[in-house]
């Protein structure tokens, strides 16, 4: 079966170069970078090079980036590693991030959770209140919000955001979670003042089992991996050469993809034809979180589109849609194997009918429109044959 694959946002495809350069490090570059033999120092330049190509991706110096297992060990260094008396978050952020904060709250970290707009994003006004209200002189204070929404790709203004954190009288850090931005959309860490940035290799056609954690410097944080002295002391353990090899390349083909608006421009209009026909065709259709006509100053991934089919069962409609090759994602699997609403959708006002039969469908700058043409043919089918399948039962 040929896939129609848009759930890019899930992981994307390794590029045919990422590939081969994984092949080639497990093939060539095999020893550990930390020996003092010739061998091991051709594989510690390699580390390097690759460390410098990921912190070109975004603006960074090389010494800035520390390699992790893949976006939720940045995460959850960010948030352990900072000790944060207080923690500012919103119920929107990625279970990476959500989680994370869960358990710091047990252990007596304030967690102030963010208010989201009409639109599932936290304002600049909003963050600014919260942070007069619960920021103390001795509070060790941590901002932690994502970029973009993984589920709806809805962006937020985080320059914005980080400049009203760090023009607080304590000046409070700022951690992004750009899992869902670097490699689509052009990043200049300097330029927004981040402290901290996840990203992760594999949602920019990369391996997975590969992210960074960017650390501006003089940043301090704690090793939350203990047992070696890698990564400036911040992760111990051998460094996964072949999958950062794999990620130093995925930079290198995403930095002129994240600088060509034209190509980003044409990629956007095949989302919104996609998401344009599927409305068209399915009247009851909505787009989460908000009527984009009335975003207002919002703005989404020019890859992402959510959409809610009312009375209907997210689940169905995915397992309908792969048994005729088109792959998309919603909500999140439960421990009986059904799908249960989205808390991301619900937090952000989705009313719970609607949030259950949410699908996700992401684009990558692979995708053709001869597939987008198929799908806008078939979902609508999908859609419509649930419909009056649901319409009978009732």
């Amino acid at each position: 079966m040929q896939w129609i694959y848009l759930d890019n946002n899930a992981t994307t495809q390794p590029a045919e170069s990422v590939v081969k350069t994984v092949n080639t490090a497990n093939e060539e570059y095999w020893a550990n970078p930390s020996s003092v033999h010739r061998f091991g120092q051709l594989v510690r330049q390699q580390l390097e090079l690759a460390r410098a190509s990921v912190a070109k991706l975004i603006g960074a110096r090389p010494r800035e980036i520390c390699f992790t297992s893949g976006g939720t060990e940045a995460n959850n260094l960010a948030l352990n590693g900072s000790h944060a008396s207080v923690l500012f978050t919103s119920d929107a952020e990625h279970a990476a991030v959500r989680q994370p904060a869960e358990k710091l709250a047990k252990h007596g970290c304030r967690v102030v959770t963010l208010e989201l707009d009409h639109c599932g994003m936290v304002t600049p006004k909003t963050l600014k209140s919260a942070l007069g209200m619960h920021v103390k002189p001795d509070d060790t204070a941590l901002v932690s919000l994502q970029w973009a929404n993984n589920e709806t790709g809805m962006i937020q203004p985080i320059a914005e955001l980080i400049n009203i954190a760090h023009d607080h009288e304590y000046r409070v850090a700022f951690h992004v979670d750009a899992t869902q931005v670097v490699g689509k959309l052009p990043v200049d860490v300097h330029a927004i003042d981040a402290d901290m940035l996840t990203m992760a290799a594999h949602k920019f056609h990369g391996p997975k089992g590969v992210g960074a954690l960017y650390i501006k410097r003089g940043i301090r944080l704690e090793s939350q991996i203990l047992g070696g002295p890698q990564e400036r002391e911040l992760r111990g353990g051998t460094e996964n050469i072949p999958a950062i090899l794999g990620m130093g390349q995925a930079a290198e083909l995403a930095l002129p993809f994240v600088t060509n608006a034209q190509l980003i421009e044409q990629l956007a209009k095949l989302r919104n034809r996609l998401e344009k026909t599927i409305c068209q065709s399915c009247p009851q259709t909505v787009v989460n979180p908000c009527d984009m006509s009335e975003a207002g100053e919002h703005k989404r991934l020019w890859n992402t589109t959510n959409l809610g089919f009312p009375k209907l069962e997210a689940e169905a409609i995915l397992l309908m849609l792969s048994e005729k090759g088109i792959c998309a994602s919603a909500g999140a699997a439960c421990s009986s194997g059904s799908l249960e609403p989205s808390p991301v959708l619900l937090a952000m006002g989705v009313a719970p009918e609607v949030a259950h039969g949410s699908v996700r469908f992401s684009l990558s700058r692979y995708t053709t429109q001869e597939q987008i043409e198929q799908a806008c043919q078939v979902i609508p089918q999908v859609i419509t044959k649930l419909r009056k399948v649901s319409e009978h039962v009732i």
